[in-house]
């Protein structure tokens, strides 16, 4: 829907905590904007990005607070705003009572408070304590997306929800037995299929998410392109790009790790391998996004 309307007190997520809460109001291109309530003596901060070209807005709602500048204690109330760009230093406040505040800022931030999504990214890390040769897999496939993404460049919103996408990829296999996800020696068939339900468990689980087509994701990034992938046997086109982007990623990063039934491959022969099978299982473009990157890392 290209119009939104939201009442008094309705937000799309709220995370509470102790002296403080923040809601999400909308979200898109890269952008969350925020409503932030913060008790009343608290001290709070904002903090200098990772990124120089991101920029925060505040806007003050009700309530007063102060900061120190420059050595200088500034007071700011109802209407007042203030914003930043290229911090260097954190910069310290002080709620002098109860302080409402229009947080706005041009990279996604909620993701990295929302309950639901630290909820199920802490069944991720379960899934990868079970399994001791996927520790951080997850992290690392969400890292190579991203970068694959970039030089595909998709669009910033999309890039935001394939990062929760492929943090979540694997937390289907919560529900897989831990002698299957070790076992060193070849599966049978009937592990295998247990194997296979891993995507479709984990779209499940992701369902409810506020981040559109992170499920559609999760469950098809064991498709491939010739359609030998599961569940669906998806070919082609019918494989969304996120999901596409998911598969070399892991592929790549599965392949470049130590695992229970065989040692890990150097970068050289597992991007062969995905060279090799191109066209018919990963995505061309994707692959040769992937070459690319690990080239200017000197990786091969």
């Amino acid at each position: 829907m290209p119009f939104h309307i939201g009442k008094k007190g309705s937000t799309i997520e709220k995370v509470s905590f102790e002296t403080f809460n923040i809601g999400l109001l909308a979200r898109g291109d890269g952008v969350d904007i925020m409503l932030q309530a913060i008790e009343a003596n608290e001290p709070f901060y904002v903090y200098p990005s990772d990124n120089p070209n991101v920029m925060e807005f505040f806007y003050i709602l009700k309530g007063e607070l102060s900061c120190e500048l420059n050595g200088q204690k500034v007071h700011l109330g109802p209407q007042d705003y203030y914003y930043t760009s290229d911090l260097e230093e954190p910069v310290y406040f002080t709620a002098i009572t109860d302080v409402e505040y229009l947080w706005v800022i041009t990279e996604p931030t909620f993701y990295q408070l929302s309950e639901s999504v630290t909820q199920l990214k802490d069944i991720v890390d379960q899934v990868e304590v079970k399994d001791r040769y996927t520790f951080k897999h997850s992290e690392r496939v969400s890292l190579y997306a991203v970068q694959i993404a970039k030089k595909l460049m998709v669009p910033k919103e999309k890039v935001e929800t394939l990062y929760i996408a492929a943090l979540l990829h694997d937390i289907g296999k919560i529900n897989t037995p831990t002698e299957i996800l070790t076992k060193p020696e070849k599966l049978t068939e009937e592990e295998f299929s247990i194997i296979k339900r891993h995507p479709s468990d984990g779209a499940e689980m992701v369902k409810n998410l506020y981040y559109e087509g992170v499920a559609q994701i999760i469950e098809q990034h064991h498709e491939r392109l010739n359609g030998s992938g599961y569940p669906k046997q998806l070919k082609g086109n019918e494989i969304l790009l996120e999901a596409r982007i998911i598969a070399v990623s892991d592929t790549f990063d599965a392949m470049t790790e130590d695992r229970a039934y065989r040692k890990a491959f150097d970068a050289q022969a597992a991007i062969d391998e995905l060279i090799r099978l191109q066209e018919s299982h990963y995505d061309k473009r994707v692959v040769d996004a992937l070459l690319e990157i690990l080239k200017e890392e000197k990786r091969i």
